[in-house]
């Protein structure tokens, strides 16, 4: 589809998952809370049916679970779920960045250095809140450039299956911070001088300190 071609609107269906989802993945709706199709309705402004087409969805996504006599609940993962999880990303994420370093082109290097610098600039004004989601988008076009066919959808599901509270997020640790970019400074060095194996290193060993920082906390 080009992008003079008008896109399909979202489905009733799709606007329930999309913010469910969100709000799982963020920990707003946290492990073990019921999650009831009529109350979710009344909330979003649409009918039950659509709730329950996105419940089902996250059932497969094994986001929530149905008991006898509770209904959907949201799955409350333990300890050694996040050490799977971090390993996962680390794995993905990491030869993600081996693989962009062979492909990025400089019209995307910019593009990382930009966001890269707009981070910089926001943890040097104490903006912190802003550094999460900013370093997840910058992991993630790393992820799309290196492996657009089918890595980038597996970056995003893993990260979309284990629900990240935004006070979790070590980016809003002042004694973190400066590691954290300096480990994306590293990683746009290696994908500039196109070394995959630095970048992959240093992606790696970055994701999972972010899982150290986490179990510890």
């Amino acid at each position: 589809m080009s992008a003079t071609e008008p896109r399909p609107p979202m489905s009733k269906a799709d606007y329930v998952y999309a913010v469910l989802l969100e709000e799982i993945r963020s920990a707003r709706i946290p492990g073990g809370t019921a999650v009831r199709a009529g109350e979710v309705a009344k909330r979003l402004g649409v009918s039950v049916t659509p709730v329950r087409e996105a419940l089902r969805r996250l059932e497969k996504d094994r986001l929530i679970s149905y008991e006898a006599h509770h209904g959907a609940t949201v799955i409350d993962l333990g300890d050694e779920a996040l050490a799977e999880y971090y390993g996962l990303r680390a794995v993905v994420e990491g030869l993600g960045a081996r693989l962009a370093a062979s492909r990025i082109t400089p019209e995307e290097l910019a593009g990382l250095r930009e966001l890269h610098a707009a981070m910089a600039r926001d943890a040097a004004e104490g903006r912190n809140d802003r550094l999460g989601e900013q370093s997840r988008t910058f992991h993630l076009r790393i992820v799309d450039i290196g492996g657009p066919a089918f890595l980038g959808g597996h970056a995003r599901s893993v990260r979309n299956s284990f629900p990240v509270p935004a006070e979790a997020s070590l980016w809003l640790d002042e004694t973190q911070v400066r590691a954290q970019l300096d480990a994306h400074e590293g990683i746009l060095a290696a994908l500039e001088a196109g070394d995959g194996e630095t970048a992959e290193r240093i992606m790696i060993d970055h994701v999972q300190h972010a899982g150290t920082y986490r179990r510890h906390r």
